[in-house]
């Protein structure tokens, strides 16, 4: 176990032993407590004193299913609080197979300076001159580099969002195919990463230092009849088949798809849009559904969406982008929402914020909803460099500021998600309390609130919201601190002490559920410690007025969750 240290002052790489009070961490709980514990929660995000850390899950490396989830942390420059950025991808196995549960990326190039990092197989780092990959596009990027350093490699990088210092700028990661079209999008991390003049991160594969299991034969064991409940599960085949498109139908005919920037919750052109149209139009080009993108993955969401001619487009067309590039902006042709993917990955920009940004220029009369190659040019701006590209690469509140327009969806200045709070009122309390801004991975409690996916809340009701809200918190803190899928947290469903076990037998320590509930509880007070210090008040903890003020047809709902009931959320 080593912390990896770059001084990128003083242009050096140094290997540590991870510190005591971080043993046994990793992911999330890793990187929150390292932030405040190490960053001076007012410091500028951009400047030396901020830093970006690279962890991955407890739990990556090992034989767990499911498992290659990396953790990228900082001071957010879009939210000016502390961030998790959750990517999958291979990167976090293949860190952890060089025993690597860190690297901790500090200080600040000097100006103009471009650096690439770069570890090797026997988990030695260097810092290289990477002057002659400025400016360039991700896709372009990795390319470069497999040509220099060799296929065998995972990278992690940022594209011309990123140097720009733009504050939607994602950190792109590659997947099994070596393609950077995985993101940690959310926060502006890029836009950290960039300040520090590091573009790329590269990392060999095959390494043989994995922190040993000290109860290898429980760990298998677990790790087995993890992976059974995962392949066992109603829900995972569909996944297979749709990706995470098998929420648009029914998010939508919920009324909780929020349509031309959240005027409406449901879209008249989303038979054009859905996971299965999606997938038909996959499989007649040729293309690929059930495709495997992260490491160790099981369930094989991810897809590769091809044009007209079986050309590749881009990879995984997700259910956040479907809403965020079509719904959102009033657009129900499938392709371009493909398009605009590609361009956010190669541009290096978050798709919500990016969407939802497009969406507020919309909404503001600067060009018309539908219009998809209006957006194509707004997101083409960005790469270019342009003051209106500026605009909409710093997210959405920086749109609403620039055309003085009020009606802009975002909680801390991080936009908001696929899921209308009007009409799933627990995540109206995930937006408006997580530390993250306006993040429903933080605490998805869609699943509580719909009869379709058996949840038994009143949705239209505050009742219940509070607490459902403050356990899927606590819970998804500690599943992205061992590293485990989202989307595979159907394991879960073999019960919470096979987990338990699995954490247990690679440390050698007792671990219980009432341990999993504190390290999940630990983590949100070490994230809320930062942004008071940082200068948050629970009116921070709020949602815009349009969501009080204004109701959501079909439903014609407002939220009615009082600001007293959102001030409990986390009394632990």
């Amino acid at each position: 176990m080593k912390f990896f240290k770059v001084d990128m002052t003083a242009a050096s790489v140094s290997s540590t032993e991870v510190p005591h009070e971080y043993v046994g961490l990793g992911g999330r709980g890793l990187t929150s407590l390292m932030i405040n514990n190490d960053v001076p929660a007012k410091c500028d995000s951009l400047g030396p004193e901020n830093k970006l850390i690279i962890a991955p899950g407890y739990l990556s490396g090992t034989m767990l299913v499911n498992s290659s989830r990396l953790s990228i942390g900082a001071k957010s420059p879009l939210t000016g609080g502390i961030k998790e950025s959750n990517v999958g991808g291979t990167v976090a196995a293949d860190l952890a197979h060089l025993g690597i549960t860190a690297i901790v990326i500090e200080g600040q190039a000097s100006a103009g300076a471009c650096f690439l990092l770069k570890i090797d197989a026997d988990g030695n780092g260097e810092l290289l001159d990477g002057s002659a990959y400025k400016g360039l596009r991700t896709y372009e990027l990795v390319k470069k580099l497999k040509e220099a350093h060799g296929e065998k490699n995972s990278i992690t990088c940022i594209g011309p969002a990123g140097e720009f210092l733009l504050t939607a700028a994602s950190i792109q990661t590659t997947d099994v195919d070596g393609r950077p079209c995985r993101a940690a999008g959310r926060g502006g991390l890029g836009a950290v990463m960039g300040s520090k003049g590091l573009k790329a991160v590269i990392v060999a594969k095959g390494g043989k230092a994995t922190d040993p299991l000290t109860d290898p034969n429980t760990f298998k064991e677990s790790a087995k009849i993890y992976a059974k409940a995962v392949k066992d599960d109603d829900g995972t085949p569909e996944l297979a088949e749709l990706g995470s498109a098998v929420l648009v139908a029914p998010i939508n005919a919920a009324g909780a798809f929020p349509t031309r920037n959240a005027r409406e919750g449901q879209f008249e052109g989303v038979e054009k849009i859905t996971g299965e149209t999606m997938a038909e139009v996959i499989k007649k080009r040729g293309g690929i559904n059930a495709h495997m993108g992260c490491a160790q993955c099981i369930i094989r969401c991810s897809n590769e969406y091809v044009d007209e001619d079986g050309n590749y487009v881009t990879s995984s067309l997700e259910y956040e982008t479907i809403w965020s590039m079509g719904a959102m902006l009033g657009n129900s042709d499938l392709d371009s929402i493909a398009k605009l993917d590609f361009l956010c990955d190669d541009i290096g920009l978050d798709t919500i914020s990016t969407g939802v940004a497009v969406a507020v220029a919309m909404d503001a009369g600067y060009k018309e909803f539908g219009d998809a190659q209006a957006a194509i040019e707004m997101v083409e701006e960005v790469a270019k460099g342009t003051e209106f590209g500026k605009i909409i690469g710093n997210g959405p509140g920086a749109v609403g500021e620039h055309f003085n327009h009020d009606r802009v969806p975002v909680i801390k200045n991080q936009s908001m998600a696929a899921y209308d709070p009007r009409a799933i009122q627990g995540m109206a309390v995930t937006y408006a309390t997580t530390p993250m801004g306006g993040d429903h991975t933080a605490g998805w409690v869609v699943a509580e609130n719909l009869e379709e996916f058996g949840g038994t809340l009143d949705r239209f009701s505050a009742e219940g919201q509070v607490e459902v809200s403050r356990n899927s918190q606590i819970h998804m803190a500690a599943v992205d601190t061992v590293g485990i899928c989202d989307f595979a947290q159907s394991g879960f469903g073999a019960g919470l002490a096979n987990v338990c076990k699995m954490v247990a037998a690679k440390s050698g320590k007792p671990f219980s559920e009432e341990d999993w509930t504190e390290l999940g509880t630990r983590t949100l007070k070490a994230e809320r410690e930062f942004n008071r210090n940082a200068g948050f008040t629970s009116k921070d903890d709020r949602l815009p007025k349009m969501f009080y003020e204004e109701p959501l047809p079909p439903h014609n709902k407002v939220v009615v969750i009082s600001d007293e009931e959102m001030d409990t959320t986390f009394d632990f």
